[in-house]
Parts: structure tokens; C-alpha cells; sequence
């Protein structure tokens, strides 16, 4: 993948809430911005971007099963 993943900040916001959460209710941590922040990065930065590169995969094995299908139109 190139580039960076752009997340709309609205969505970050979200994000980071949904860590905080994460952590309160399964560790009973209470997460403050800064750490909350750089989960977020290690995940955006780290493990995205597998979650990314599958999604392509699946969508170009969909795309091209849909191709294949039209194949069979023909006479």
C-alpha cells in the first residue's frame, strides 16, 4: 500500500473513544489522550494496513469471480 491511511477526524474521535472504552471495560484501565493516541498509531500504522491490503485482495478475487461468471453469457 502507498501512503499513509487518512482517517476523518470525527472518525479518529471515535476511535480513540472506542480504545478508552476497550481498556476500561476489559482491563479496568483508565486511558488518558496520550495513550489512547498511541494505540491508535501503532494499530494505523502497524496492523492496518494487513486489514488493508485483504480487503484489495478480496475485492480483486470477488471482481474477478463476477468476471469469470460473465464468461458463461456467452454463445
Amino acid at each position: 500500500m502507498a501512503g499513509k491511511i487518512i482517517i476523518a477526524e470525527e472518525v479518529k474521535k471515535e476511535m480513540l473513544q472506542a480504545i478508552k472504552t476497550y481498556f476500561l471495560k476489559e482491563r479496568d484501565e483508565d486511558l488518558g489522550d496520550l495513550a489512547a493516541t498511541l494505540i491508535y498509531e501503532f494499530f494505523l500504522e502497524t496492523l492496518a494496513p494487513h486489514a488493508y491490503n485483504q480487503g484489495v485482495y478480496d475485492a480483486y478475487k470477488y471482481i474477478n469471480d463476477k468476471n469469470e461468471d460473465l464468461l458463461g453469457y456467452l454463445k
